[in-house]
Parts: C-alpha cells; structure tokens; sequence
C-alpha cells in the first residue's frame, strides 16, 4: 500500500483532542472500506488511528495526550500514514476470492482492526499442506464475516 505524506495544519477536536485533517480520499488511494484504520507518524511520533469525520472534513482524533506532550492544535505537523495490517490486496488468491464472491463479508473483513484480520489469517494459514481443511476454514471465515463475527469462536 502506498504511503501518503503530507503536512498540514492541525485544530482541535474538542475535549482537549487535536484533530489532524487527511487531505486526500483514502477509497480512491488505497480502496474503498468502511472504516480505515491507519499507522504511521505525525511530528515524528507514531499513531495508530482510525480515519474519522469531523466537521465535514476528514481525519485523526488524537486524544488529550498529543495536546501535552506534541503538537498543539494549531501546530503544523507532518504526517505519514499508510493503512494498518494486511490489506486485500495482500491475500492468498484463494481468500481473496473467496471474500471477493461475499461482498458483505469482505466490506466486514475490511473494516477490521489488524489484530482481528490477522487472527483470521493464521487461523486459515495454520493448515499448510492440508487443502481440503483450508477449504473449510475459509468457508467457515467468510460466513463467520458474513454475519458480523469480530472473532471466531474459540473451540
């Protein structure tokens, strides 16, 4: 995925939070998702972060923290972002498919933090040599997300 850099001018975000304006449509650069979840820096210092509304425009919540010990709102700040954790684009051709086929479950899969699209993946990645056991837990995964699922079900 690519990285977007850029510097901007930071405002605040309400309750002591800064807000830090995404100057660039991240369904167009990267692909269309619910939600976007994104990593990188801003002034040097790195985020994890979900891509929000605020105001009409789009961009990062910091919370009150950044306002003490970074850049206050007001402040100038370069940013680099790129988008968190393993991408569609990123899949086994068989997943991608898969999720590809089940528009719902794969919006759903998209819109997962990394920490749940990951737990998925080794799920799935934990059959190595057995095709037909991948089979079923790709399956399994796509109606798991079909249906909302976060998190399979530990058995």
């Amino acid at each position: 995925m690519r990285e977007q850099r850029y510097t901007t001018e930071s405002r605040s975000g309400g309750r002591g939070r800064m807000f830090v304006p995404v100057p660039f449509d991240p369904d167009a650069v990267w692909a269309p998702k619910q939600v976007h979840h994104v990593t990188g820096t801003v002034e040097g210092v790195a985020v994890r972060a979900v891509i929000v509304e605020d105001q009409g425009e789009r961009g990062l919540l910091l919370g009150p923290a950044w306002s003490r010990c970074g850049p206050t709102p007001g402040a100038r700040v370069r940013v680099v972002l790129t988008p968190e954790g393993p991408q569609r684009a990123d899949l086994a051709d068989d997943l991608a498919a898969a999720l590809d086929a089940d528009p719902a479950a794969g919006a759903f899969f998209d819109s997962l933090a990394q920490f749940y699209r990951r737990a998925y993946l080794r799920w799935i990645d934990g059959t190595k040599g057995r095709p037909e056991l991948r089979a079923r837990r790709i399956a399994e995964t796509v109606g798991l997300l079909a249906a909302g699922v976060k998190e399979r079900p530990k058995t």
